[in-house]
């Protein structure tokens, strides 16, 4: 490394492990209370709070919802944004970590807003909800509150450090079917089971599973099937999730799936109807040059990144990120805890994000990611790639 990144990271780790003890604070106070998409009050209010005693410019409820918000340190020409999501899971709190990815980004921001002059960035902390379910920042980025930024990134806890980070495109759907009631006994021919349709639904997509391109796969679950044994459904609901390597394979495999849905129907002569949960998710895309100077970083912290060659075979899930990613440059790299070989949304994985190893999380995350932005802000043409990206409103060619 050159003495001038050099001298930047020795800045950026000073001022990360001066408000380490309070980014540890607010990854655990988060953990403690996990807050369901679109009602982290408390996660939003805290980072929000905790941005504006650093001497950021705060401004809540972005693009219409309420646990949105934007922190804005600094006043460069090269506009800086880093993410901090803060919705857990039904039942199982943050078997995702969110807790942190918030506080690391808390911690990215602050590291960043102390340097921005130097760096001439003006460096933009947002705050991201509902991305379990919801796709928050498919409705931010619809809403234009992403508009002229220049690059963005945010870490993401994991059993394993990955730069470049492999997701999938994602459909959230909720399939409703809708029958007629009836005596199960005394008159069964009188009702219209929807429970069935989504039966035969289910078995015509585990049928549809042999003719699957390579990357798509669904997974789902029976939301509603019936009261009671002895009436005939007349209402019933499926929840699924579509994933294909892009949102082009996504569509075909939707299609496929529409016919099997469409299916339950016509077999029990119910009616039904499909709807989006969330917004669709794309695949997400790494920026070359904020992923290169993020490996840099990471290892010059003594992180250990999976090698480049490996990081397709790394699987992972889906992400809102990947929509943000197709319209600025982005990353989305993983930071390693120990997890005793569990995976994320499994309870054990709750427990893994509050503790000393995801604390370290925290500190290395924020540090990884403050720096890899400021080397693309130091390098020429690194900045003038992403400042010509932002004005056009285009990928900024790195992609």
């Amino acid at each position: 490394m050159t003495g001038r990144v050099t001298s930047v990271l020795e800045a950026l780790t000073g001022t990360v492990d001066r408000v380490r003890g309070d980014l540890v604070a607010v990854s655990h106070q988060i953990h403690a209370r996990p807050e369901l998409a679109f009602e982290e009050r408390f996660a939003s209010g805290l980072l929000a709070d905790a941005l504006a005693g650093h001497g950021f410019a705060v401004e809540r409820r972005v693009a219409d919802l309420e646990t949105a918000f934007v922190g804005r340190a600094g006043s460069g020409p090269l506009r800086v944004a880093v993410f901090a999501e803060y919705d857990a899971l039904p039942g199982i709190g943050h078997a995702c970590g969110h807790n942190v990815i918030a506080a690391a980004g808390l911690g990215a921001g602050i590291a960043l807003a102390s340097v921005a002059d130097e760096l001439g960035i003006t460096v933009e902390v947002y705050g991201t909800p509902a991305e379990e379910s919801g796709g928050g920042k498919v409705l931010m980025l619809q809403r234009g509150a992403f508009d002229g930024v220049a690059c963005a990134g945010m870490v993401h806890p994991a059993p394993f450090d990955v730069v470049r980070t492999r997701t999938l495109a994602l459909a959230d759907l909720a399939i409703r079917y809708t029958g007629r009631e009836a005596h199960a006994s005394a008159a069964p021919w009188a009702g219209r089971n929807a429970g069935d349709a989504a039966t035969v639904a289910q078995v015509a997509l585990g049928l549809l599973r042999q003719h699957f391109e390579p990357g798509q796969q669904l997974h789902g679950i029976v939301s509603e099937g019936g009261t009671a044994p002895n009436v005939v459904p007349a209402a019933a609901e499926l929840l699924y999730y579509l994933r294909a390597d892009d949102a082009e394979s996504l569509d075909r495999l939707a299609a496929r799936a529409g016919d099997c849905f469409a299916a339950g129907a016509v077999a029990t002569g119910c009616t039904h109807e499909v709807a989006e949960v969330s917004p669709a998710y794309t695949e997400l895309r790494s920026d070359d040059g904020l992923a290169a100077a993020y490996r840099a970083a990471a290892v010059a912290i003594g992180r250990e990144p999976v090698a480049p060659e490996y990081e397709r075979l790394v699987p992972l899930g889906s992400t809102d990120m990947g929509n943000v990613s197709h319209a600025v440059p982005s990353i989305h790299p993983l930071i390693g805890l120990e997890t005793d070989g569990a995976v994320t949304h499994q309870p054990e994985f709750t427990a893994a994000a509050a503790t000393e190893s995801a604390d370290r999380a925290v500190r290395d995350g924020a540090l990884a990611l403050a720096a890899a932005f400021a080397a693309v802000a130091e390098d020429e043409d690194e900045r003038a790639r992403l400042l010509t990206g932002a004005e056009r409103g285009s990928d900024g060619g790195g992609r």
